[in-house]
């Protein structure tokens, strides 16, 4: 007897929209491309094979329980959206700021403490989701503005700038 299980599968998110391919299909050796992709469930660890899906314009790895984000994010250099919203996260990677195409970052409901500097390098982030994480009062400020989001990218720019000045004085130096 054959069930129907597609309402199990069926997301009341309109932005997300998934497509499984048939068995037919996979038989006959047509290739699958998906732009989004949705890994949610207590997930602790990722594989590294996830930092291969390069062509992924978006990646919701939102309510899981991942501690820590690989550097080897800053593979995924096409992702315009970013969900690590209510994971287990006490930071991040500076290789965030490589994915120059972010418009939206959700860090909700983690364990941040401090933001990397190179998020100031993200031109085109139009969400930043910051709620919920016990980030300093001067971030705090100044994402709480009006355009937070932007004069806290700025500000992190400022520091890379000046991180990156102090790096090269102290290199000149040795």
């Amino acid at each position: 007897m054959s069930r129907n299980h597609k309402d199990k599968y069926e997301n009341s998110n309109p932005r997300r929209t998934h497509t499984f391919m048939s068995t037919e299909d996979a038989n006959s050796g047509k290739k699958s491309y998906w732009p989004e992709l949705e890994i949610t469930g207590s997930i602790r660890n990722l594989s590294p094979n996830l930092w291969q899906l390069t062509h992924l314009t978006a990646l919701y790895l939102n309510d899981n329980s991942l501690q820590r984000i690989p550097s080897e994010i800053g593979r995924l250099v096409n992702l315009r959206a970013l969900d690590l919203s209510s994971n287990k996260l006490r930071s991040l990677p500076a290789e965030l700021g490589d994915l120059i195409y972010l418009r939206e970052l959700l860090l909700n409901q983690n364990y941040l403490r401090v933001l990397p500097y190179e998020l100031g390098k993200l031109f085109q982030l139009q969400v930043l989701g910051l709620q919920g994480n016990p980030l300093s009062k001067e971030i705090l400020a100044l994402y709480g503005e009006p355009s937070g989001t932007h004069k806290l990218l700025s500000y992190m720019l400022d520091n890379l700038q000046g991180k990156l000045t102090a790096l090269t004085i102290t290199l000149n130096f040795i």
